[in-house]
C-alpha cells in the first residue's frame, strides 16, 4: 500500500489537474453546491479541510464567506493562492494532514467540509479520526459535509470511457481485489490514481452513525449521469451557441 506521503507528492505533482477535473467532469461540483448552497450564507465561516486547489473555497468565499482552507500538499495550496487572486477573493491557507488539525491554532466554524481525505486514508481508525477532529471544530448547530468515492467508481469510468477496464498500470492483484469488492459489496483499499480508500454505498450511513449526526442529504455527486457526460455537455454547448444567436438577433431588431 502506498502511504500519505505519496498522496502528497501525487497532488503536488498534479495540482492543475485536479484543478481543471471539476471543469472536465463538471458535474460533481454543480450537484454539490445544489445541495449546499441552501445552508450557506454571506458571512458564514468555513474550514475546507483537504480542499485541494480551492475550487470550493473560492466559490463560497465569492459568495462572501469566511473561509480556511487545508490541504496536505503544498502544490494544491499554491494554486488555490494563484485562483484566489485570479477571482479576487482572499482565504486564510494551511498546508498539513487531516489528522494533524489540533495542532493548526483553527477557529469554530458554521460549516466543515471533509470531502477529500476520507477516500485517501486506508485504515478504518484514521477515518473515524479525521472526522471526530473535523467536528471538533464545528459550531453547536453547524453543518458537516464529507464525501466519499465508492467501489464501482471504476467501473463506471470504463463505461464512459472504455474500453480497457481498469488501469493497465493496476497490478492484477489489485485489479482482482476492486473486482471482488465490485462484487461483494465492501471496501476497497490500495493503489489507484493514487493510494485510495473506495467504499460500497451501504458503508456509508453506518460509518458515520457513531457520530450522532443528523443526516440532511445523502446522494451522488455524479450516478448515471456520468455515463451521459460527453453528451450533456454538448447539449449544454449546443444551447449555449443557441442563446448567443438569439441573443444577436434580439440586438439586432433593437437596432
Amino acid at each position: 500500500m502506498m502511504s500519505i506521503q505519496e498522496v502528497k507528492k501525487y497532488y503536488d505533482e498534479n495540482a492543475v489537474k485536479e484543478w481543471e477535473r471539476l471543469e472536465e467532469h463538471p458535474f460533481e461540483f454543480i450537484f454539490t453546491t445544489y445541495r449546499m448552497d441552501p445552508y450557506i450564507h454571506s458571512g458564514d465561516k468555513i474550514l475546507d479541510i483537504g480542499g485541494g486547489p480551492g475550487r470550493y473555497s473560492i466559490y463560497y468565499a465569492k459568495k462572501g464567506c469566511d473561509v480556511t482552507l487545508v490541504d496536505l500538499s503544498l502544490g494544491n495550496i499554491e494554486l488555490a493562492k494563484a485562483k484566489a487572486a485570479e477571482n479576487h477573493v482572499v482565504f486564510q491557507t494551511k498546508v498539513g494532514n487531516c489528522l494533524d488539525i489540533d495542532s493548526m491554532e483553527l477557529d469554530m466554524y458554521d460549516h466543515v467540509f471533509l470531502m477529500g481525505p476520507l477516500y485517501h486514508l486506508l485504515e478504518k481508525e484514521e477515518r473515524e479520526k479525521a472526522v471526530e477532529l473535523a467536528l471538533k471544530h464545528l459550531k453547536p448547530g453547524g453543518d458537516f459535509y464529507c464525501s466519499f468515492i465508492l467501489s464501482f467508481a471504476g467501473l463506471i469510468y470504463d463505461l464512459k470511457n472504455g474500453p480497457g477496464y481498469l488501469p493497465e498500470d493496476l497490478e492484477d492483484e489489485c485489479k482482482a481485489k476492486l473486482i471482488d469488492a465490485i462484487v461483494t459489496g465492501t471496501e476497497y483499499t490500495g493503489p489507484a490514481f493514487t493510494s485510495v480508500c473506495f467504499l460500497n454505498q451501504h458503508e456509508i450511513e453506518p460509518f458515520l452513525e457513531p457520530f450522532g449526526l443528523e443526516k440532511l442529504h445523502l446522494f451522488g455527486q455524479e450516478g448515471f449521469l456520468a455515463l451521459n457526460e460527453k453528451q450533456l455537455k454538448e447539449c449544454k454547448r449546443q444551447i449555449n451557441q443557441r442563446l448567443v444567436r438569439e441573443e444577436c438577433l434580439c440586438q439586432t431588431i433593437r437596432v
